[in-house]
């Protein structure tokens, strides 16, 4: 099983910036990587990054994506074997729901939460693809 798809493994990355333009060239001279541009669920644009041939991440712009209260971050995603039981889990557990289980095309599902410190992050279930 690939840590992408291992229940409780950082799998994903993405910068939240109000700058989405800045934050492409310089992540991209920092570190060497290219951009792919697709839509986010938002309909905004978003950019996949890429090294070499391997997804290392994403960018959004928080503009129309993020609540007003959530300062320009990277925001981090683990894995879980199903979203919506993890979601009831983590509020079982003394945890905020901060956005609800919510498809992703041709992605998977996601939720936003906040541990019991204050600490905010994404869980995410990938969708699988035809034959796994």
């Amino acid at each position: 099983m690939q840590p992408r798809e291992t229940h409780g493994a950082f799998s994903w990355n993405e910068l939240i910036t109000t700058d989405l333009e800045s934050a492409r060239a310089f992540y991209g001279r920092l570190f060497g990587w290219t951009f792919v541009e697709s839509e986010t669920i938002y309909g905004n644009t978003y950019l996949v990054a890429f090294k070499g041939q391997d997804m290392v991440g994403g960018m959004m712009l928080k503009d129309g994506n993020v609540a007003e209260n959530v300062a320009p971050c990277w925001d981090p995603y683990v894995t879980v074997d199903d979203v919506d039981a993890s979601a009831k889990e983590a509020v079982a557990l003394g945890g905020e729901l901060l956005v609800p289980p919510t498809d992703i095309p041709n992605v998977g599902r996601f939720c936003a939460i906040r541990d019991p410190q204050g600490i905010a992050l994404n869980l995410v279930t990938y969708a699988r693809s035809a034959g796994e």
